[in-house]
């Protein structure tokens, strides 16, 4: 497996207006809410297992592809950065990924290799989305893949000194 590869398990489908999450209790796929803006998710969103980021959940991950998959679907994605955010008060990160097994995305490799206006999207999306909801959503810079992969690191590490 290549470096920068990590596998993701979908939540939320591109396009998407459902907030699915896993249930940490059962597992299974649950409907959290349907979001109240009009705007749907830009990308695929799920989670990395085995992770535990400063929010208190498994680390986020948005994944750049062509069509949309389904919740519980298993991605192997390459990341290419992240974004940092402050979610109600909770430090929030966004890996950001493109579709590894998707050779449309062969030359994405950087985070500069991704289109400008999809970053800007994605960066409009998460101010927001939660504005009809009344929640304060600060977003951030986004940083590169060798910052993202430390990320990682220590989110997994987290998960296992938890």
């Amino acid at each position: 497996m290549k470096y920068d590869v990590v596998e993701a398990v979908v939540e939320i489908p591109f396009r998407s207006r459902n907030k699915y999450e896993i249930d940490k209790k059962t597992g299974k796929i649950r409907l959290d809410r349907v979001l109240y803006s009009a705007m749907g998710y830009p990308t695929e969103y799920g989670i990395i297992e085995n992770t535990l980021a400063p929010d208190g959940d498994p680390l986020d991950i948005l994944i750049i592809g062509t069509e949309p998959t389904y919740p519980g679907c298993i991605v192997p994605c390459r990341v290419v950065g992240y974004l940092t955010m402050i979610d109600n008060g909770k430090e929030d990160y966004k890996l950001i990924s493109v579709i590894d097994c998707d050779p449309r995305y062969d030359e994405v490799q950087e985070l500069k290799d991704v289109s400008s206006f999809t970053l800007k999207e994605i960066h409009n999306f998460f101010e927001n989305y939660k504005t009809l909801e009344d929640i304060e959503v600060t977003v951030g810079e986004y940083h590169g893949k060798e910052e993202a992969l430390q990320l990682i690191e220590d989110c997994r590490k987290a998960y296992l000194d938890k």
